[in-house]
C-alpha cells in the first residue's frame, strides 16, 4: 500500500497587490446619489428624452411617496442627495413641489409638465452605489463613504 501526497507551491507576487474594494452585489433598488447646480430638493423631477425635447416619464400624484412619505431625496454629506424617486441623468426639474404635486386632483398632462421645468440639465454629479439591500444602515454608511472620498469607487452615471 502506497501513500499520495500533495503539495503546493506558493508563489510571492512579484508587486505589491492593490487592495480590493468592497464591491456590493446584491440586487435591489439602486443607491443613486447626486449634487444639482441649484436646490432642487423639494421639486418634482421628471425624464427627459436624451435631446431634451421630450419628457420619457413623470409620476403620477400617487408615485410621488416612498415608504408612506413624500419622496423627496435625502441630504447627505458635501451637497449629495439619495434619490427616493428614480431619477436618472436625463432628469429635469419641475418648478412645482413635492408638496403641491400631492396636493393636484389629477395628474397633469405631459406637454403641462414639461411647459414646468425650471432646469432641464441639473446634475454636476450622479454615482449609482449599488443596491440599497447592501446597506445595513444606508443613510450612515453613505455619509461615511462620502466623508472618506470612497464615492469614487462607485460607478460614475456623471
Amino acid at each position: 500500500m502506497g501513500t499520495a501526497s500533495c503539495s503546493k507551491k506558493i508563489s510571492k507576487p512579484s508587486a505589491p497587490v492593490a487592495p480590493v474594494t468592497q464591491v456590493k452585489t446584491k440586487a435591489g433598488p439602486p443607491v443613486i446619489i447626486y449634487k444639482t447646480k441649484k436646490d432642487y430638493s423639494n421639486n418634482i423631477p421628471v425624464g427627459l428624452s436624451p435631446d431634451k425635447k421630450e419628457l420619457t416619464s413623470f409620476p403620477a400624484i400617487t408615485d410621488i411617496y416612498y415608504n408612506g412619505a413624500l419622496a423627496v431625496p435625502i441630504r447627505l454629506n458635501n451637497g449629495y442627495l439619495l434619490d427616493n424617486r428614480g431619477i436618472g441623468t436625463d432628469v429635469a426639474f419641475l418648478s412645482i413641489t413635492y408638496t403641491e404635486y400631492s396636493k393636484l386632483k389629477n395628474t397633469p398632462s405631459a406637454d403641462s409638465l414639461y411647459s414646468w421645468i425650471i432646469d432641464s440639465d441639473p446634475l454636476t454629479e450622479m454615482f449609482n452605489c449599488g443596491s440599497r439591500y447592501d446597506y445595513e444602515d444606508l443613510v450612515k454608511e453613505l455619509n461615511l463613504i462620502i466623508k472618506n472620498g470612497e464615492i469614487r469607487n462607485f460607478r460614475k452615471l456623471k
